[in-house]
């Protein structure tokens, strides 16, 4: 496995398996992360009917980098709008192929997204799912909408308004995730369900995958995810306690609910 390779492709003989390789920040995803993880999907397209995803070493992913995004932010520069967060996961729920989450550590903000959008998900029993948007006073802008399609009212609530994490299986209990099992076993269940997946005719597991999104109605996962944008926005129109919390984020210190950054 390549150190600067930001996301690896293996590819099995009936799956393949996406890691995200920037464990020394937590698989948090710059731009040229998200780059790297919309080729990986554009390398399995039509190749693989079933890919897992997962991160590397305690890491599945922290979301966004946010040290890149409020450097962006102060000077100036517009993203990419084909390699926004919100392009990325959208391209994992239009994408032919079933998409397994292989929840291998932290999960945070961005990384409780993946795990939503991919189709199906196995999580380490220790692994810690959270959303700290609140701690930066602000809503999750996509974790938020995909949760609250997820989980029952009042256990979205807790992701979204405590910034507590939750752990691989309370995630189970809570249906967040489909399996928790011991963290060592993690990528062989993943891959077992990955190629018993594989077996099945590749136009019926897509024509499937698509169904799981228009019954009994249509989630239109692009509006949920403008949805959290408008909600952002409102909170920023009315209060500066996001962008002071980025600040000091990026200056090392720790911010409300959070351990210290990285």
């Amino acid at each position: 496995m390549s150190d600067d390779q930001l996301v690896i492709v293996e590819e099995r003989a009936a799956h393949a398996v996406i890691r995200i390789n920037r464990h020394d920040k937590r698989n948090a995803m710059n731009q040229a992360a998200r780059k790297a993880l919309m080729d990986a999907l554009d390398q399995i397209r039509g190749r693989f009917k079933v890919a897992v995803l997962t991160g590397t070493e305690t890491s599945f992913c922290s979301g966004i980098d946010l040290k890149e995004a409020h450097a962006a932010r102060e000077q100036g520069l517009q993203q990419d709008p084909k390699l926004s967060w919100s392009a990325v996961n959208l391209a994992i729920r239009e994408h032919p192929a079933i998409f397994i989450a292989a929840v291998n550590g932290i999960a945070l903000g961005g990384g409780a997204t993946l795990i939503n959008v991919c189709d199906l998900a196995i999580a380490a029993a220790d692994a810690q799912i959270g959303m700290p948007e609140m701690g930066f006073a602000t809503y999750p802008g996509l974790a938020g909408p995909t949760t609250q399609l997820s989980l029952p009212r009042k256990r979205a609530a807790w992701m979204i308004l405590t910034t507590k994490r939750i752990d691989g299986s309370t995630a189970e209990r809570w249906g967040l995730v489909n399996q928790a099992v011991p963290r060592a076993e993690l990528m062989t269940a993943a891959e077992e369900l990955a190629a018993h997946l594989a077996q099945f005719d590749a136009t019926a597991l897509t024509e499937s995958k698509r169904a799981l999104d228009r019954i009994p109605v249509e989630i239109d996962w692009a509006r949920a995810f403008d949805f959290g944008q408008e909600v952002i926005g409102r909170i920023r129109s009315k209060t500066n306690a996001a962008t002071e919390g980025l600040e000091k984020f990026s200056r090392g210190q720790r911010v409300a609910g959070q351990g210290p950054a990285t």
